[in-house]
């Protein structure tokens, strides 16, 4: 197995909530949120300090399965980042529903009220959603051959 990590983003418009993966590429953990217009800069920097295999963005749709308005919005983002780190394969994925699950955490968690409304948290939370499901997609890959 290639050593690296996998580093997800759930972008926004503002900021984006950043979680990645441990070196063996089991356990999504929160990272950081930065601003949408360092984003590039920030994963740079990460990916020069730590070996990041992939970068697995959350793919904004609706219920019925179009893009939703924000996609538009994050697209520069993307393409400055694709630019930032060149060798490092950008795939998207399913974000829906990540940011309802995230709220759901943070009240299963018992954070206060006022935590709850920190939108860099729930961010930061939803990446972790969107990494973690992102690898029980693939474990579940794996396993259909067998099923």
């Amino acid at each position: 197995m290639k050593p690296g990590r996998i580093l997800a983003i759930d972008a926004g418009r503002k900021r984006c909530g950043i979680a990645v993966t441990d070196p063996a590429r089991i356990v999504a953990t929160g990272l950081d949120t930065v601003p949408t217009a360092s984003l590039a800069q920030y994963v740079a920097a990460y990916a020069a300090r730590e070996p990041v295999l992939l970068i697995v963005v959350g793919d904004p749709h609706t219920l019925a399965g179009e893009a939703s308005e924000s996609a538009r919005f994050i697209e520069p983002a993307l393409a400055r980042l694709r630019k930032a780190v060149p060798g490092i394969a950008v795939e998207r994925f399913d974000e829906r529903f990540t940011s309802v699950l995230a709220h759901r955490a943070m009240l299963d968690g018992g954070l206060r009220r006022d935590a709850r409304r920190d939108k860099a948290l729930v961010d930061k939370i939803s990446a972790t959603i969107i990494l973690s499901d992102f690898l029980e997609s693939r474990r579940y890959k794996e396993l259909e051959p067998t099923l």
